[in-house]
């Protein structure tokens, strides 16, 4: 998931960085609005991890920006502001989940695979299919009832095509998932994330598409 982090405090916002890194999403991290406006003018995120009090103006306005545009994008805020009031304001201007620092980086994951979920269409977490279970609440996929290990960057491969079943998902659709501004990708990774899958998962599990990318079925 190609995720944009908007946060001006440096320290958590490197926590909240690498913590979503390390559950496999790309993530670009800005600090200020004008910066997050331009990366999101150019770039098709899927989630956006937004504060309120950032340097040049308040986060509560870019979302509403976004949302008299015509953007979908999930938005979570992340605020040190609780005041009820302050929530229902977010919430009326559109975003689709709340969370007051200080927070549990566990409560953050769990909150981005709820929204993720709600969007792609797909609101029960479990996905059985050919033997393949996968619980995208516990990110856990089993092969005939057996646990199967899968490292950050697999599981946010297989995340990807699993919430699109039966539609062809392009290579490039799964590089922007993985990489962020300035990350060198390598030509055949993909390729390679899919050939560890199709071993811990069954080779009919994830079917190519020649010209056009991979799928898996219904």
């Amino acid at each position: 998931m190609r995720i944009l982090l908007i946060e001006d405090d440096t320290v958590l916002g490197a926590a909240l960085r690498d913590h979503v890194l390390a559950a496999g999403h790309a993530v670009d991290w800005m600090k200020r609005i004008d910066d997050a406006r331009l990366a999101l003018s150019g770039t098709s995120y899927e989630l956006v991890l937004l504060d309120l009090g950032l340097p040049d103006g308040r986060g509560l306005d870019l979302l509403r920006e976004l949302r008299l545009a015509g953007s979908q994008v999930p938005v979570i805020i992340t605020t040190a502001q609780d005041q009820v009031a302050v929530r229902i304001e977010g919430l009326n201007a559109g975003a689709d989940d709340y969370l007051v620092k200080p927070f549990d980086l566990a409560e953050l994951s769990a909150r981005i695979a709820a929204v993720a979920r709600r969007y792609g269409g797909n609101p029960i977490p479990t996905v059985v299919s050919a033997g393949v279970a996968i619980d995208l609440a516990s990110r856990t996929a089993s092969l005939d009832g057996k646990l199967v290990s899968l490292t950050a960057r697999e599981w946010a491969v297989l995340e990807r095509l699993v919430s699109r079943r039966g539609a062809v998902v392009t290579k490039s659709e799964i590089e922007d998932s993985l990489y962020a501004f300035g990350a060198e990708i390598e030509s055949n990774a993909v390729e390679v994330y899919v050939s560890h899958l199709r071993k811990k998962l069954g080779r009919t599990f994830v079917n190519t598409v020649r010209g056009l990318g991979y799928q898996v079925l219904q």
